[in-house]
């Protein structure tokens, strides 16, 4: 599958800027116009959803890239019947930067950039289905800026076609043309006018980044219960749980029986000596900017748990909180936030480990070594050393990348610069910075690889070391610098992925 990069458009055209219009039709309710609008522009589609998840397939990064806050805004459009007909040309030339004009009962309703173009008809027909005829509308756009309006759409229709009643299909209007009309679109009493201006992607690296701050500052700033033995860690063990539920693809609100019996056993085993197993508090006390509970009235303040049972109570992140929660760099601070801040260091495996979120503990993740951990030791072959059988998936890593990034580097640690020798040459290993496994979820890439001597591998994986933004090699529990990083032209090393391993390691300020 092929994509167009993100940019806007060439503003060597004829028109101020070079931005071209594409008038797009919503469509009726018979063709799910209205119902497709609403799922896939207004609300917009999470990325991390298994659902499209295993279908981006080639347009992922570029997705991910356009979309920092992990909600992609998508529309589409099927195959023409005529390659060269209006439709046809309309959807072919339409480029990057262009602005995309949504048309609805003879208004525009509202307006978006396109920041992508690409073909993906899997991910389309998870988006959107069908038509009735088995069609999917696989020439897909991705839209930033959008912004909903309402003005009369005859006065331009009549301008480019006449007198007519209605836009009768895709269309692309020059920007030489987008010039000489604008006003008839955006009138000066239409607000924002003067008229309706061509939008630019923003240049800030991510437009959740207000959120995230929002987000972490609320986990550093619980209110939890002290008894005499100690601070109670209630609300931060079930906010792990529930990032937990997140990153196994479940719903961000958990029935209030599933938390009951979930969080009850972990507040019975980490709670604290002398706290009393009371997770009906948690599920109610932490409503909030972050937290909310279905099934009853706001003012009853701690709801027992027959209450909480007889209304079928529900609860967990809200929507703004579970969306970001979804994005692997969001995660993976805010599980470090909320352990480095409520839990002691040798209690903090056992915890990640019991609401699922042990991969943290390591860039790796799950890791094969973890699942040797968690192996069945029942069964195994026969011999003089007892066998176990593991269970599990591990990722299936590109062979060639590896030999490559170990070529590029002829087995020299890019950390000490030293070179293993074996009996029959030398030995390196190279290692992902950002875990390809869960939870991490990072590409099999040569910019996500390192080629490292065993020692220096184990403990950039179990974060005893990091690479700080001048690409100097530090030890985590004092900053010491140790090495700089080894580099070769050839090996361009992705800076989020180093930047993602920072977070781990608690050195993302």
């Amino acid at each position: 599958m092929k994509i167009q990069g993100v940019g806007r458009a060439d503003a060597g055209g004829s028109g101020a800027d070079g931005v071209q219009w594409l008038l797009q039709p919503r469509g009726t309710a018979r063709l799910g116009g209205p119902k497709h609008f609403q799922h896939s522009v207004r609300h917009g589609i999470e990325l991390s959803d298994p659902k499209y998840a295993e279908v981006l397939g080639g347009n992922a990064a570029a997705l991910n890239e356009a979309f920092p806050d992990g909600v992609a805004r998508f529309w589409g459009a099927i195959t023409p019947k005529k390659a060269n007909g209006v439709k046809g040309v309309a959807l072919r030339e339409c480029r990057v930067g262009d602005e995309v004009l949504f048309y609805g009962e003879k208004k525009f309703i509202a307006r978006a950039t396109i920041l992508l173009k690409f073909h993906n008809p899997a991910l389309a027909e998870r988006v959107w289905g069908t038509t009735g005829e088995g069609a999917v509308w696989e020439h897909m756009i991705a839209l930033g800026d959008v912004v909903e309006f309402t003005t009369d759409a005859m006065p331009l229709l009549a301008a480019i076609d006449g007198p007519d009643d209605k836009l009768w299909g895709l269309k692309l209007l020059s920007a030489q043309d987008r010039t000489r009309l604008f006003d008839l679109v955006a009138p000066p009493s239409v607000p924002g006018a003067g008229g309706l201006p061509a939008p630019r992607k923003p240049a800030t690296a991510s437009p959740s980044v207000l959120e995230q701050k929002a987000l972490l500052h609320a986990f550093s700033a619980l209110r939890t219960h002290t008894s005499p033995d100690g601070p109670s860690p209630h609300k931060p063990l079930a906010l792990l749980w529930s990032i937990g539920r997140l990153e196994a693809g479940e719903d961000r609100l958990a029935p209030w029986d599933v938390f009951e019996r979930e969080v009850g056993a972990l507040l019975a085993e980490f709670g604290g000596a002398g706290s009393q197993v009371t997770p009906h508090y948690p599920f109610s006390r932490l409503r909030g900017a972050i937290w909310e509970v279905e099934g009853f009235a706001d003012g009853l303040k701690d709801p027992g748990p027959a209450t909480l049972r007889k209304v079928g109570a529900k609860a967990g992140f809200v929507a703004d909180a579970a969306r970001l929660l979804r994005k692997a760099s969001v995660r993976a601070k805010a599980v470090r936030q909320l352990s480095s801040t409520y839990f002691e260091p040798t209690d903090l495996p056992r915890v990640l480990e019991r609401v699922g979120l042990a991969g943290y503990l390591s860039a790796s993740g799950h890791s094969e070594e973890m699942l040797d951990e968690r192996a069945d030791t029942t069964g195994g072959d026969a011999g003089p050393v007892k066998r176990r059988a593991v269970n599990g998936t591990r990722p299936d890593r590109n062979q060639e990348f590896v030999d490559q990034v170990k070529g590029w580097h002829q087995h020299v640690c890019q950390v000490c610069s030293e070179s293993l020798e074996v009996l029959f040459g030398h030995y390196s290993e190279a290692a992902h910075i950002q875990g390809v496994g869960s939870p991490h979820h990072g590409p099999d890439r040569l910019s996500n690889m390192l080629c490292l001597c065993p020692n220096h591998h184990k403990q950039f994986d179990r974060l005893a070391i990091y690479i700080d933004p001048e690409w100097n090699v530090r030890r985590t529990r004092d900053d010491a610098f140790l090495y700089e990083l080894r580099r070769d032209d050839r090996h361009e090393i992705d800076p989020v992925r180093v930047e993602y391993h920072r977070v781990l390691c608690g050195k993302d300020d």
